[in-house]
């Protein structure tokens, strides 16, 4: 087993989230807003749809050398799972469930005779022999057949669910959340079936210009995405959460030295400062070609690196937040009290500031994480994200930009990257909304 950095990262992040939700729940005041957020159907069917995006990412990041290459390349589970895909390369471009080339070339008879016509693709539709003929019903007796395995699966658990005589299941498989939930899996599942089934004998989103399968790449770049909004994450809090309850708690200098810092910070344009510690990142690879010997080593310690950057550079919208909400809590009655009986700062901090503003952190967590997976994608636009070797949704519209000027237009690639990015952020949109309705005290009240 090969464990890269960005894996052992997001393994520690699966623990911290398991251990998070476990401390939430233990705590009286935070059970109300959590059962709010499960009765919530948008917020129990987007969070489902989520955990289907962290599934995808987290078979991509358990790495093992593959012993069919004599132990030379680096797979993961999801490359072996999608093994059809992956292996199904092409020769050049080819459109959506296509039999042929997307471009005219000359191809030699087995008469020895040449001429210039749409020559075969070596995988898509290859067990076809005539597809002109054979490829609409082909795709609509594998599209029937894998959609109907799926959906016969889900309607085999939907029934042992149904079986399971508990107050507590039946009253969950009852509920609007419990419905929604349901309905998600139902999609899903159908869907993925239907996908792998019809990827075994075509290119169900077409390839590339190298011949790679465009859905292949749409599924290893949700790692990236996840990679990006989740590990930024785990390195902004503790910036933003120590100086924003620090300045707002202890007032003073303290309070002064932190606003000049992330003031400061704020006047340098982030592309810049992006740009700039990318490209030292670069030259510092460059120059010790020995620690970065390997192609998937230097493409995970230069994602790394582009989150440590965008931590540290998105840290301070949060850390003001925390900043003004402090400085409202320090004036509270039980704070005063706490002060006027001895209690020491530190012991202030965590058992009375800290849990009072986790709903902020909670809040502000869940949006910014769709604003750094579109990050990723702008940043890889302009050629200063993600190495070019990693599959990520902002890559693939890099790479399809060109294409969108010949004739005629090759949209899959540019089409399946917006696709993707749509559903994870929506999805993240939905619950972040269903949490900030759940934890804001106001709109609580208001309800």
């Amino acid at each position: 087993m090969l464990v890269l950095w960005t894996d052992a990262l997001i393994y520690l992040l699966v623990l911290a989230s398991l251990l998070l939700a476990w401390y939430l729940n233990s705590q009286p005041h935070m059970r109300r807003p959590l059962q709010k957020i499960a009765e919530n159907p948008v917020a129990t069917a987007s969070f489902t749809l989520l955990l289907c995006f962290v599934l995808i990412g987290l078979a991509d990041s358990i790495h093992f050398k593959d012993s069919q290459n004599n132990g030379n390349e680096a797979i993961s589970v999801l490359d072996v799972a999608c093994h059809a895909m992956r292996d199904h390369t092409e020769k050049t471009y080819s459109a959506p469930f296509a039999a042929h080339a997307y471009a005219k070339e000359t191809i030699v008879l087995a008469d020895g005779t040449a001429h210039w016509d749409y020559p075969r693709l070596q995988y898509g539709g290859a067990h076809l022999a005539d597809p002109e003929r054979e490829l609409t019903a082909d795709v609509l007796n594998k599209t029937l057949g894998g959609f109907s395995k799926g959906a016969g699966l889900m309607l085999m658990i939907l029934l042992l669910a149904w079986a399971d005589k508990r107050e507590r299941h039946q009253r969950f498989i009852r509920s609007a959340s419990g419905k929604a939930t349901w309905i998600v899996l139902f999609i899903v599942v159908s869907l993925t079936y239907t996908l792998f089934s019809l990827s075994q004998y075509y290119h169900v989103l077409g390839t590339d210009k190298v011949g790679e399968d465009v859905l292949y790449q749409s599924l290893k770049s949700i790692r990236t995405g996840l990679v990006i909004g989740s590990l930024t994450t785990l390195v902004m809090l503790p910036l933003a959460i120590v100086f924003g309850i620090m300045a707002g708690f202890f007032k003073g200098w303290i309070d002064d030295v932190i606003q000049f810092v992330y003031t400061t910070l704020n006047s340098i344009p982030g592309v810049l400062l992006i740009a700039a510690s990318i490209l030292m990142v670069q030259v510092y690879m460059t120059n010790h070609p020995d620690d970065f010997n390997n192609l998937l080593v230097r493409a995970d310690m230069r994602l790394l690196f582009l989150c440590l950057i965008l931590g540290v550079t998105s840290w301070t919208g949060l850390c003001r937040l925390l900043r003004a909400e402090t400085l409202k809590l320090r004036e509270m009655e039980y704070v005063q009290a706490a002060h006027a009986l001895g209690v020491k700062p530190a012991m202030i901090l965590f058992r009375h500031i800290l849990p009072n503003v986790m709903h902020i952190v909670l809040i502000s967590v869940v949006l910014d994480f769709s604003s750094l997976v579109l990050a990723e994608a702008v940043l890889s636009y302009i050629n200063i994200g993600v190495d070019p070797t990693t599959h990520s949704w902002g890559n693939m519209i890099n790479g399809a930009r060109l294409e969108m000027a010949r004739e005629p237009v090759v949209w899959w690639s540019l089409t399946a990257a917006f696709v993707s990015m749509f559903a994870l952020v929506l999805a993240a949109n939905l619950f972040a909304d269903s949490v900030r309705d759940a934890f804001d005290p106001r709109r609580t009240e208001r309800g």
